[in-house]
C-alpha cells in the first residue's frame, strides 16, 4: 500500500518562510516579486483587510458570533437532497431541464458540498461537534459521489467542447472540484492508519480515488481548448467569447480563464492519457505544478486588470466590443455597462490561487476590495455590519440581499438564474483559511499568521452578510420547498423598480440584443483563422436563449413573496443550486475559522 511521502511529511513540518525565502521560486513567472508588494494591512485609505496592528492581535472572544434562527448545515442537507431528488435522473446521469453549461455548475455545487458534508462528518467524530445521524450523513456523501460519478458519463463532452469558451471553462472548475472533493474525503476518512516499520504510516485508499484520473483528463482536455481563445490582435490580449459571434472580450470568459488556469496548477495530478478528443491538440508536456498553467493565470489577470473592465463602484462589468474591427479596429472602445453577479464571483477563487501559487499578496487584497465592492452595492453597512432599510437599488441588490437585475422583474432565463450561487461558492472559496505552512513546498506558498489572521476575521465579516442572504434565500422557498430566484423579494408595491446603467445591455437574459450588429457572425474575419483552423466547422455558438415569460404557477400563494418567484421560469433547478450555494457558502465561512 502506498505510504506517506516525505514531501507530505515535511508539508506539515515546514513552518512559513519569510517572503524574500520564498519569492525565488516563482520570480520569473510575475512581473512583480513578492517583496515589491504591500502586505495585507488595514492601514492606508481602503483599509482593505483589518483590524490594523503591526502584531498578531489576540482571538477577540466575541469576534463577529452569529446566531442564526436556522441550522445551517441542516437546511443545506434538505436543499441538496431536494435538487438531487427533484432534478437529477440517476439513468441519465444529470439534470435533464438543465443545459450544458449550467449542469456543469450544478456538478460544481455537488461536489463543494459534499465536501462539506464530509468535513462535518469528520468534525463530528473528531471535534465533538454534533451531528445527530452521522450515520445517515455517511449515506449521503455517499450517494452524491455516485450523483457525481454518473454525471461524469452523463456530461454530454462531445456538444460542449463546440460551444462558447466560457461554457467550455465552467467543465474544467467542475471536474477539479470534483478532484478536490475526492481528496478531501480520502484524506479524511479513509481507514485509520496503523503503525508499520517505526514512524512509517501505511494507509487505505478510498474507493473514490480510482476517479481521479478520468476527472483530470477532461478538465485537462476542455482547458487545452480553450486556450486557442486568447487573442492578443485585438485589445492587446485577453480571451475571446464566443468565436462564431463580433469579438467581444468580456469578464466571464477571461476570469473562468484565470481562475480555471490556476486552479489547474494546484490541483490537476497530471495527465498521460490521449485520447479520446482531439488528440493533436493535446499538450503531453502538462503535469502536476505545471507553469503553464500559472502564467496563463498571471498574463490573463494581469490583462484583465489593466483593460478597465470595472465601474465607479468597483464592480466588473460585462466587456468589450471592438467598434470598427471589421476595418481595421483593434481597440476595445464599446464598454457594456451591464453588471452581474457572477462577473463579481468566479474571479474570487482565482485570485486565491493565484495567491498560494506566487506567495503576491496584491491578489488576495484585490479580491477583498472586491468582495467588499458587491457587499456595499446590496445595500449593506459595512460600518456597522448590517442592511440599509432602503429598498431603492443599489447596483447589485437592495437591503443587503445579493440580486440580478432580472430578478424584479422576473426576466431571468437559465443564464440568469445560475449567476448568485455561483459568486457564494466562488467567495466560499476564497474564505477558505490561508495555509501556514506550503501545501507543497518550492510550488506553493503559505501565509504568515498576521496575514492569515487578517484574512479570516475579513471573512468572519463577510459571514454576517452571507448569512442574511442565506435567510433571505429560504424565505423565499414555496410550501415544496423550492428556491425562489428572487431572495429579496418582499413587498413588491415598496421595492423601487431597478436602474440599468446607461450603456448597459443584458444580453443574457434577452435575446433579441444578440441580433444586433455588433454580434454578426465572424466567420470569414482574418483574426478568427487560426481558432477557425483548431475548433473545426462543426462549431454553433450559443445564441438561443430560452424563453422567459412562461405561465405562473396556479398553486396556492403566501402573500406577496410566493407568487412573485413563480413569474417568468419560475422555480428550477438553476434556482435551487442558488439555495444549495448560499447555504454552503455559510456553512463553510461558519466553519473554516472564518
Amino acid at each position: 500500500m502506498p505510504r506517506l511521502t516525505a514531501l507530505l511529511h515535511a508539508c506539515f513540518l515546514l513552518p512559513c518562510l519569510p517572503p524574500s525565502v520564498h519569492a525565488a521560486g516563482h520570480a520569473s513567472a510575475h512581473k512583480h516579486a513578492f517583496t515589491d508588494q504591500p502586505r495585507l494591512s488595514a492601514a492606508g485609505p481602503q483599509q482593505l483587510l483589518f483590524p490594523s496592528s503591526n502584531q498578531v492581535p489576540a482571538e477577540p472572544k466575541d469576534a463577529t458570533a452569529l446566531a442564526l434562527p436556522f441550522d445551517p448545515l441542516q437546511e443545506l442537507r434538505t436543499a441538496l437532497s431536494f435538487m438531487q431528488s427533484e432534478y437529477f435522473a440517476v439513468w441519465l446521469g444529470t439534470w435533464p431541464s438543465g443545459i450544458d453549461w449550467t449542469r456543469a455548475v450544478f456538478n460544481t455545487h455537488l461536489a463543494a458540498t459534499t465536501n462539506s458534508l464530509s468535513r462535518a462528518l469528520h468534525a463530528s467524530s473528531r471535534y465533538g461537534r454534533r451531528v445527530e445521524d452521522t450515520g445517515i450523513l455517511d449515506d449521503e456523501i455517499n450517494r452524491y459521489f455516485t450523483h457525481n460519478v454518473a454525471y461524469y458519463f452523463g456530461e454530454d463532452a462531445f456538444a460542449i467542447r463546440y460551444q462558447a469558451f466560457d461554457d467550455i471553462l465552467w467543465v474544467v472548475l467542475g471536474w477539479l472540484d470534483s478532484i478536490n472533493f475526492i481528496r478531501t474525503h480520502s484524506a479524511l476518512h479513509s481507514r485509520c492508519p496503523h503503525m508499520t516499520d517505526g514512524d512509517d504510516f501505511e494507509r487505505v485508499a478510498w474507493h473514490g480515488e480510482q476517479f481521479i484520473h478520468a476527472f483530470a483528463h477532461r478538465a485537462r482536455v476542455f482547458w487545452e481548448l480553450t486556450t486557442v481563445g486568447w487573442d492578443t490582435k485585438l485589445c492587446g490580449g485577453g480571451m475571446v467569447w464566443n468565436p462564431r459571434l463580433g469579438p467581444y472580450k468580456n469578464a466571464i470568459t477571461n476570469q473562468l480563464f484565470i481562475t480555471a488556469s490556476v486552479s489547474m496548477y494546484l490541483y490537476f495530478p497530471g495527465d498521460n492519457n490521449t485520447s479520446p478528443y482531439m488528440v493533436h491538440t493535446l499538450n503531453d508536456r502538462l503535469g502536476r505544478f505545471d507553469a503553464e498553467f500559472l502564467n496563463a493565470a498571471i498574463k490573463g489577470y494581469d490583462w484583465l486588470k489593466d483593460v478597465g473592465m470595472t465601474n465607479d463602484q468597483g464592480l466588473y462589468v460585462d466587456g468589450f466590443h471592438v467598434r470598427n474591427w471589421k476595418n481595421g479596429g483593434t481597440k476595445c472602445n464599446d464598454r457594456n455597462e451591464m453588471v452581474y453577479t457572477y462577473n463579481q464571483g468566479v474571479i474570487l477563487s482565482g485570485l486565491r490561487g493565484l495567491w498560494e501559487s506566487t506567495g503576491n499578496n496584491s491578489y488576495l487584497e484585490d479580491a477583498h476590495e472586491l468582495v467588499r465592492n458587491v457587499m456595499k452595492a446590496t445595500g449593506w453597512h459595512a460600518n456597522d455590519n448590517m442592511p440599509s432599510d432602503s429598498n431603492q437599488w443599489a447596483g447589485l441588490g437592495r437591503r443587503g440581499i445579493l440580486e440580478d437585475a432580472c430578478d424584479s422583474s422576473g426576466s431571468c432565463n437559465q443564464d440568469g438564474q445560475t449567476f448568485k450561487g455561483i459568486f457564494m461558492h466562488h467567495l466560499s472559496l476564497l474564505c477558505e483559511p490561508l495555509p501556514l505552512r506550503p501545501r507543497v513546498p518550492g510550488k506553493t506558498y503559505c501565509a504568515d499568521k498576521q496575514t492569515a489572521f487578517l484574512h479570516r476575521q475579513s471573512c468572519k465579516q463577510y459571514s454576517h452578510w452571507v448569512a442574511h442572504n442565506a435567510q433571505a434565500a429560504l424565505w423565499s422557498r414555496d410550501e415544496k420547498g423550492r428556491f425562489g430566484a428572487w431572495w429579496g423579494v418582499r413587498d413588491t408595491d415598496a421595492v423601487a423598480a431597478t436602474q440599468l446603467p446607461p450603456r448597459a445591455i443584458d444580453y443574457r437574459n434577452d435575446p433579441d440584443a444578440l441580433q444586433e450588429e455588433l454580434w454578426l457572425n465572424t466567420k470569414d474575419s482574418d483574426w478568427m483563422e487560426s481558432i477557425d483552423q483548431q475548433l473545426g466547422e462543426n462549431f454553433q455558438p450559443r445564441t438561443n436563449f430560452p424563453a422567459t415569460q412562461l405561465p405562473a404557477s396556479n398553486h396556492e400563494q403566501k402573500p406577496n413573496t410566493q407568487g412573485v418567484n413563480d413569474r417568468g421560469r419560475g422555480r428550477t433547478v438553476e434556482t435551487q443550486s442558488g439555495g444549495v450555494a448560499v447555504l454552503n457558502a455559510l456553512w463553510r465561512l461558519l466553519n473554516n475559522g472564518g
